[in-house]
C-alpha cells in the first residue's frame, strides 16, 4: 500500500479516493485508463477530470455527489444550470423537496397570469424573479433526493 497523504487541502477527488481507501494505483487498476499520475494531476489541482473520467470516480470511489461537484465548479455549462446539491438523510432530502413544492403551490396562479401573455412585463419581474428562485431550490432538492437514491443503490 502507497504512503498515506497528510496534505491538508484535499480536494474532493482526493477525499472521495480515500474514503474508500484507496491507492492511486489501486484507483487506477480499477478505473483500467486512467492513470495514478492523471488521478495525481487531478487531486493536486493542476487538471480537472474530462467528464469520462469523473464517471469512472463516481463509480469506482461510489460518491453519486462528484457528478454534481463537477457541474457545478467545473463544467461552464453545469457552472450556469445546475444547482448545487449534496448527500443528504432521506428524511432531510424528502422535506426539503415537500418543501420546494409547497412554495411553488402559491406561486402557480401567479405563474399562470404572468405566461398567459407569452411575456413578462415590467411589473412582472419581482414576481417572475421569486418564482425561478423558488424553481431552482426545487432543482435542488429534486437533485439531492437523486443522489441520496444513487447512494443507496435503489
Amino acid at each position: 500500500m502507497g504512503k498515506r497523504s497528510v496534505k491538508t487541502n484535499k480536494n474532493i477527488y482526493q477525499t472521495s479516493r480515500e474514503a474508500r481507501s484507496l491507492s492511486r494505483e489501486a484507483a487506477s487498476a480499477e478505473m483500467i485508463y486512467v492513470s495514478p499520475d492523471r488521478i495525481e494531476k487531478i487531486e493536486a489541482g493542476k487538471s480537472a477530470p474530462h467528464p469520462d473520467e469523473l464517471l469512472l470516480m463516481e463509480r469506482v470511489y461510489r460518491n453519486p455527489e462528484l457528478s454534481n461537484y463537477y457541474c457545478v465548479h467545473e463544467c461552464p455549462i453545469g457552472m450556469k444550470y445546475e444547482p448545487e446539491a449534496s448527500l443528504k438523510e432521506l428524511p432531510h432530502a424528502a422535506m426539503e423537496l415537500l418543501a420546494a413544492l409547497g412554495a411553488l403551490e402559491g406561486e402557480k396562479d401567479r405563474l399562470i397570469a404572468i405566461a398567459a401573455d407569452a411575456a413578462v412585463t415590467e411589473d412582472e419581474r419581482a414576481d417572475f424573479s421569486q418564482i425561478r428562485d423558488k424553481l431552482t431550490r426545487l432543482e435542488s432538492a429534486i437533485r439531492a433526493l437523486r443522489i441520496w437514491i444513487e447512494h443507496a443503490g435503489v
